[in-house]
């Protein structure tokens, strides 16, 4: 059999050597991409058109499957259009179901049928181009494989023609599943204060749609999916189909179980108030979805986006330093900052050993609640007399880098920028402008606004020595309006690609920024979680999960995070207690070891710690450092997640096995009930483990214990009472 090209790479991880590969096989058309220990394959039909033909386990390398054939009609109410698996199916030629394209062209013909042209496999990517049978449009489909078991498309729409063509609709691609009856999906909803809350439910015939009209990801859902099989998917087995789209604007993934009882996730732009105009020769890209196959259950399927992530998605990739201890001022000061306080801060924390000091809120302009200042970014002269330079040089002789926080796309009525520039500010012609939290949204889409935001992050960071931006966006939009948009004057068409320029405009800054400045790091935070997605850490190096730090409720948070997200990109704070949110009373032990499960970082007002509170935390920051690469970038096994649990325990083993640590969680006893050995993954049956235990009276089991007898009876831990903790290492031998 003749291939037109094979190529291939390949990385190892865990014993098993993973490839990342495009085969052709001109001859049937067809086009297999393998994935890790996946493959997805594509192929043109006897009508011409691109149909998925396979996602699942790896395929052999000589693999081939039958001709791709359209689907038969089933009765005048289910034409080809809706029966045939359509790898990129435009609204046209009957087609009810959720499309990937819309379009209106100059003629008001609203219809496209999309056929193959041409193909094209370089490396590993693919691309393949289909056009219109009658306009001319094309759309450019991108695929690219990675060794560690993920698939990323996205897709590119070009006006060929000499016309404009608006665009109503556009989305990276459709995934189809094989047919089934019996399929789950799982995903993520939210709330401020109670993000990442996973779900898993029957799916049931008809669409569900996930999505965001807010102008940014949002706290009520967030862009990831996974699809398993009920009576065979767990957290530790069966097949899952999973995704997630990295786009930090407006966005909707659609899935649906048609009537014929197939699977299809449509995912992309939101075409809620959409619409883009596409002028002669000009392209538009479509947001990059990710995708992947595991036989490995629900912890496989995280395991392979942790991975995926730390090695193609982060900036700092493919070997990311583990994230630095940090201390927040917030909740110590709120916006009452001055240089004595924040030094005085600087030190006490220094002492716990703490690495990044950040100064938060009120540094700046006329700062001394929410109600002004945000869009003027000079230093305050009555808080700072002196600049900036004294705190971050005391800072830095304490042996920690400094960090600060901004929030650059927001501004306040009551601001000079706002006086000087209303009209820079997200705004529909002659409506009043809607305030949350005292807040206008600045419009980063007009250039002048981007220019600006650009200048004076740039001149800030070149000024001082600062290492780490804590870039906080804490409201959603409203008005999305745009005066000045490019195309016809007041055109309501040309104003809606506020929801594409706006975001494009914001990686921009960023990637600029860091250009400019590479050894600065950032954070992105959107009260909470609210932008949290695959697009947004292409450029910044962690998230703010959530503003709760509650530790009972950050167990859940923090479970449902991590089914989409690194734990290396996870912030996790202790803070005091009563917590804010719930009022709870919790031991600085179990505070400490839940933010442990990601990167760890401290805002506590420590001018009222004790000193009992002191040597403790000194002991488990110097205790976290000791497990960090392990928590970070190692393998995360969820042990016994602790949705409607008393009892909960995570494990993470280190990328080259020689280390777990396992942290285990009672937050209240019943009964009197001794909670059974915990059960360890990952670790190797036929090694042996040395078994450091952070209380030596909280383990009762062996120094030195097999990975079988890890594996089987699992460890003896002694937790009793309410919010008992404990964690231990395991080191082999």
């Amino acid at each position: 059999m003749r291939f037109a090209r094979l190529c291939s790479v390949g990385v190892w991880f865990a014993g098993l050597t993973l490839a990342a590969q495009v085969r052709a096989v001109p001859d049937r058309q067809q086009w297999f991409l393998t994935a890790g220990q996946s493959t997805y394959a594509v192929g043109v039909d006897d009508k011409n058109m691109l149909e998925s033909l396979y996602w699942g386990p790896a395929l052999p390398a000589d693999a081939t499957l039958l001709k791709a054939q359209s689907r038969a009609e089933r009765s005048s109410n289910d034409g080809p259009m809706n029966t045939t698996p359509l790898e990129y199916p435009a609204w046209g030629g009957g087609l009810q179901l959720e499309p990937a394209l819309k379009v209106d062209s100059p003629n008001g013909d609203r219809a496209l049928v999309l056929v193959y042209d041409s193909s094209k496999v370089d490396s590993n990517q693919l691309e393949i181009i289909l056009k219109d049978t009658v306009q001319p449009v094309r759309v450019h489909l991108h695929y690219q494989t990675y060794a560690e078991g993920v698939l990323a498309r996205w897709s590119t729409v070009e006006n060929a023609g000499r016309q404009p063509v608006r665009i109503e609709q556009a989305a990276s691609g459709t995934w189809n599943l094989p047919a089934g009856t019996d399929y789950q999906l799982s995903w993520l909803t939210g709330q401020w204060g109670g993000e990442f809350q996973l779900h898993t439910a029957a799916l049931l015939n008809g669409a569900q749609v996930l999505e965001s009209r807010r102008g940014s990801t949002g706290h009520q859902a967030n862009p990831w999916f996974s699809i398993g099989r009920e009576g065979q998917t767990t957290e530790t087995a069966g097949p899952v189909w999973f995704g997630e789209l990295g786009w930090s604007g407006s966005w909707r993934i659609n899935v649906e179980r048609t009537a014929l009882d197939q699977v299809r996730v449509t995912a992309g732009y939101n075409p809620y108030d959409f619409a883009y105009v596409l002028q002669a020769g000009q392209t538009l890209d479509t947001p990059h979805v990710y995708a992947g196959y595991t036989a490995g259950g629900q912890g496989e399927a995280s395991r392979i986006l942790h991975r995926f992530q730390l090695a193609e998605v982060l900036p700092l990739g493919p070997t990311p330093k583990p994230r630095p201890i940090i201390y927040n001022s917030w909740e110590a000061t709120e916006f009452r900052v001055s240089e004595a306080g924040q030094m005085g801060l600087a030190e006490k924390a220094a002492s716990l050993g703490v690495e990044r000091f950040v100064m938060d809120d009120g540094w700046f302009g006329q700062r001394k609640d929410d109600h002004a200042g945000l869009g003027d970014w000079y230093v305050n002269k009555e808080k700072f007399p002196n600049g900036l330079k004294p705190l971050i040089d005391r800072v830095h002789t304490l042996g920690m880098s400094f960090g600060l926080w901004v929030e650059p796309e927001m501004v306040n009525p009551d601001s000079d920028l706002y006086r000087k520039h209303p009209d820079w500010a997200m705004h529909f012609p002659d409506r009043q402008r809607t305030e949350a939290r005292n807040q206008l949204v600045l419009n980063i889409a007009k250039p002048e606004v981007k220019a600006y935001v650009f200048n004076w992050l740039d001149k800030l960071v070149t000024d001082n020595d600062i290492a780490f931006l804590k870039w906080d966006y804490n409201r959603n939009w409203s008005e999305p309006g745009w005066d000045s948009a490019p195309g016809e004057k007041g055109s309501p068409d040309a104003a809606r690609e506020i929801y594409v320029t706006y975001v494009q405009n914001l990686y921009d800054i960023l990637q600029k920024l860091r250009a400019k400045h590479p050894k600065l790091e950032i954070e992105s935070c959107a009260s909470g979680g609210g932008r949290t997605d695959a697009g947004i850490l292409r450029y910044t190096d962690e998230v703010w999960p959530s503003d709760n730090t509650d530790a009972l409720d950050r167990l859940s948070i923090q479970d449902g995070f991590t089914h989409a997200y690194s734990p290396q990109t996870m912030a996790a704070w202790v803070t005091d207690v009563p917590n804010y949110l719930d009022r709870r009373v919790i031991p600085l032990q179990f505070r400490f070891l839940v933010a442990m499960q990601g990167a760890l970082g401290i805002g506590n007002d420590l001018n009222k710690f004790s000193a009992d509170d002191m040597e403790l935390s000194k002991r488990m920051v110097a205790f976290y450092k000791g497990v960090r690469t392990t928590v970070q970038q190692g393998r995360l096994y969820r042990l016994q997640r602790p949705e409607g649990r008393e009892a909960s325990q995570v494990e993470y083993v280190s990328p080259d096995g020689a280390q777990a640590v396992v942290f285990a969680y009672l937050h209240s006893q019943q009964y009197g009930m001794v909670q059974p050995q915990v059960s360890l993954q990952g670790v190797d049956p036929n090694a042996r483990y040395r078994v450091r235990p952070l209380d030596e009276t909280k383990y009762t089991g062996e120094a030195v214990v097999s990975g079988a007898v890890l594996l089987g009876s699992g460890l003896p831990l002694q937790l009793r009472g309410d919010y008992d903790s404990t964690a231990v290492i395991l080191e082999r031998q």
